[in-house]
């Protein structure tokens, strides 16, 4: 029963901790959106990195413990953060930019909160 009520509490530390992911991408993509560069990386430029840095460094800490969370769970990887690191990085000339970008995440994302079931 200790183990049952263990994991139960580790559930729900990982949907906490799956939330607190979402939000912090939310508002980072909401200032992306907004215009502010980065997020997304496609220029490559050091100070560009530099200031954006601590975004991305508290969004791979959370997910790394929703990974940990996960693992004890016997779940899946967390796939938000992974589809996130992949849209990150030199895109080609025809690529739209950051914030059409992150219009789209914002689009898609609000999208899959809306037909989540209750």
């Amino acid at each position: 029963m200790a183990k049952i009520d263990r994991l139960a509490r580790l559930d729900v530390r990982r949907l906490e901790l799956e939330a607190e992911y979402s939000d912090a991408l939310l508002v980072a993509l909401r200032v992306a959106a907004s215009g502010k560069w980065g997020l997304f990386d496609h220029n490559g430029d050091r100070r560009t990195r530099e200031a954006i840095a601590p975004v991305i460094d508290n969004l791979n800490e959370i997910s790394e413990a929703i990974d940990r969370a996960r693992d004890q769970l016997a779940l899946p990887p967390f796939e938000l953060h992974r589809q996130f690191l992949a849209s990150r990085g030199p895109v080609g000339p025809q690529a739209v930019g950051e914030p059409k970008q992150a219009q789209a995440w914002l689009d898609r994302l609000s999208g899959e909160i809306a037909t989540e079931p209750d």
